[in-house]
């Protein structure tokens, strides 16, 4: 009897693979030949799941993108305003070497998007959906505070972006430095001048 190959885990096998080593490596050290070894696979294997490189390596980023975003709707399931800011700024921020590790896939992905349109679309589709989470939220909490109803929270939103994006390069570059109880620090800065805003 032929033996059942579960296709998707295969692909998800590769995939991991393939974070686990650009996060210990580099991009430059993801070659379809390390990447079929380190997986346990022949060189030729992969391309009946993933015909070149770049169909890998795109993969990987979306994966490690709906992962975050996988964390983030749990650990901000039933709440509301600033609780679930707070809830989902902790789960893009490096905390822990999981999220440390997906700094640094998706720092060589921001590189090419600088330069690729596509991969540009797919990260800005990514930060829009950040960005209108961020949004809802905060307009739940401005509801009790006038001050916070008078900024534009699409600006609010895209300052707390830009720290959350900045705390990961940060991280990966200078991780004694920027250790997570720095970056907890830093969030309870952030919680702070948000709280004054709605107080």
């Amino acid at each position: 009897m032929p033996k059942i190959v579960d296709h998707a885990a295969r692909r998800e096998e590769l995939v991991r693979t393939t974070w686990r080593i650009i996060a210990r490596h580099g991009l430059d050290r993801a070659t379809m030949r390390q990447i079929a070894t380190e997986a346990g696979f022949a060189n030729g294997a992969l391309k009946p799941y993933f015909p070149t490189k770049t169909d890998l390596i795109e993969a990987t980023y979306t994966y490690v993108f709906e992962r975050t975003n996988e964390r983030a709707r749990r650990s901000t399931a039933g709440l509301s305003g600033l609780e679930a800011v707070e809830a989902f700024v902790r789960e893009v921020l490096p905390l822990d070497d999981t999220r440390l590790d997906e700094a640094r896939v998706v720092i060589p992905f921001w590189q090419e998007a600088a330069h690729r349109p596509e991969r540009a679309a797919a990260n800005n589709a990514a930060m829009g959906q950040w960005r209108r989470w961020l949004i809802s939220w905060l307009s739940e909490a401005r509801e009790d505070s006038p001050l916070l109803g008078s900024l534009d929270l699409e600006i609010v939103s895209d300052a707390l972006l830009t720290w959350m994006l900045g705390a990961q390069i940060t991280a990966v570059m200078e991780p004694e430095r920027y250790s997570p109880e720095e970056l907890e620090s830093q969030l309870q800065l952030q919680l702070r001048l948000l709280t004054a805003a709605t107080s």
